[in-house]
């Protein structure tokens, strides 16, 4: 028998993964705070109308964007609440703040909420601190936490590399998150290491668009063999000419386990 918090916060995740469950995909669209207008005509109700019809799973927003999407589209999409941010205007855009609550994101009617904490950065005891209180907050409401861990900073050479990955995920396990977002190595053996050992389900990041959006979606398929629970692909998707057929082609990977045909 599990109790009423362990019951709510794994209904709560089941509303995460809407596919079937064989992979989370997971499409941010928390960027225009940290970058400015998403470049999609304003019209985020009907972006993430086609995300959701062309099989995407959940939504990582703002509470302010929230509240821009028509409530129907989370019958067939999850909804997660980022609560912190910053922009690149900032002296220091490795810094995060934070900008909402676990109970703002409960009344907004999220399934679940994320943050995202920059290791190696000028301000990692303040965001590794906020991770830890929002935790907290989590067990208290039964509320899923999605970490998005990053390894930047002055000092950090590559952001990448193995052993510096696996220790931000690891931080992230230790706290509380019940899911990790991180930019996994490009070796697959390596990642296949950090995933196996992670403690909690991994999804890796889509990172920066490429001119080819194929790298890209090799790049996932590779994570999925290694063993991701999912991708999170955020830019790649609201960039593209197409952002449904690139969701299609992401769905192919994370929940049929297809390898990328390459056009």
């Amino acid at each position: 028998m599990y109790g009423n918090e362990s019951f709510g916060r794994r209904l709560r995740l089941s509303g995460l993964a809407r596919r079937g469950g064989s992979g989370l995909l997971l499409v941010p669209l928390d960027h225009a705070v940290t970058t400015g207008p998403l470049g999609i005509g304003g019209d985020l109700d009907s972006l993430v109308e086609r995300l959701a019809e062309h099989g995407a799973d959940s939504v990582v927003v703002h509470k302010g964007a929230a509240r821009r999407i028509r409530p129907g589209r989370f019958r067939e999409l999850g909804l997660i609440v980022q609560l912190n941010a910053s922009t690149t205007m900032a002296a220091d855009p490795d810094a995060k703040f934070p900008v909402a609550t676990v109970e703002e994101a409960l009344r907004l009617g999220a399934h679940g909420v994320s943050l995202q904490v920059n290791a190696a950065s000028l301000t990692e005891a303040a965001q590794i601190a906020h991770l830890a209180g929002v935790a907290e907050a989590c067990d208290r409401w039964s509320v899923p936490l999605l970490a998005m861990m990053y390894v930047r900073g002055p000092a950090v050479r590559d952001g990448r590399a193995p052993a510096l990955v696996a220790h931000a995920v690891q931080v992230a396990a230790e706290l509380g998150a019940d899911l990790v977002k991180t930019a996994l190595p490009d070796d697959e053996e390596a990642t296949a290491r950090i995933l196996a050992q992670a403690g909690v389900p991994v999804l890796a990041a889509g990172g920066v668009p490429r001119p080819d959006p194929d790298a890209v979606l090799g790049r996932m398929a590779a994570a999925m063999r290694a063993g991701a629970a999912g991708v999170a692909v955020g830019r790649a998707v609201f960039t593209a000419a197409d952002p449904a057929a690139m969701v299609r082609r992401l769905a192919t990977i994370v929940h049929d386990r297809a390898p990328v045909a390459v056009r």
